[in-house]
Formats: C-alpha cells, sequence, structure tokens
C-alpha cells in the first residue's frame, strides 16, 4: 500500500475522527459518532480505499 493521504489532509482526518469519537462517547450524537474511528484510521495509516479506488493522491510530489 502507498500513502495517498498528504499532510493536511492527514490531519484533518485525524482530528475530525477524534471529535467524532469524543461526541458519541458524551453523548453528543448518537452512535454514529462512532464512524469516526474511519477518518481516524485512514489519518493514521496514511492510506484511503477510495482515493486509491479513485486515483486521488494528495500527498506531496517526490522528486
Amino acid at each position: 500500500m502507498t500513502q495517498n493521504v498528504g499532510g493536511i489532509d492527514r490531519t484533518l482526518r485525524i482530528l475530525v475522527g477524534l471529535g467524532l469519537i469524543a461526541a458519541a462517547a458524551t453523548g453528543t450524537v448518537g452512535l454514529w459518532g462512532y464512524l469516526g474511528v474511519v477518518p481516524l484510521l485512514t489519518g493514521l495509516v496514511g492510506w484511503c480505499p477510495p482515493y486509491a479506488l479513485f486515483g486521488f493522491n494528495t500527498c506531496a510530489l517526490k522528486k
């Protein structure tokens, strides 16, 4: 698996994922908030299956 999620994208995914999980854990949103695990994991791993499927890549270009 080649990384296809870049720096800012990764940071946003991790923050959104943690925010959704925290909101679900505190009861602010319903159980759907635990779907925040998906962006959290893709941010931590640096690879997103839909990006790979559609050919997107937000990583910096390597020269």
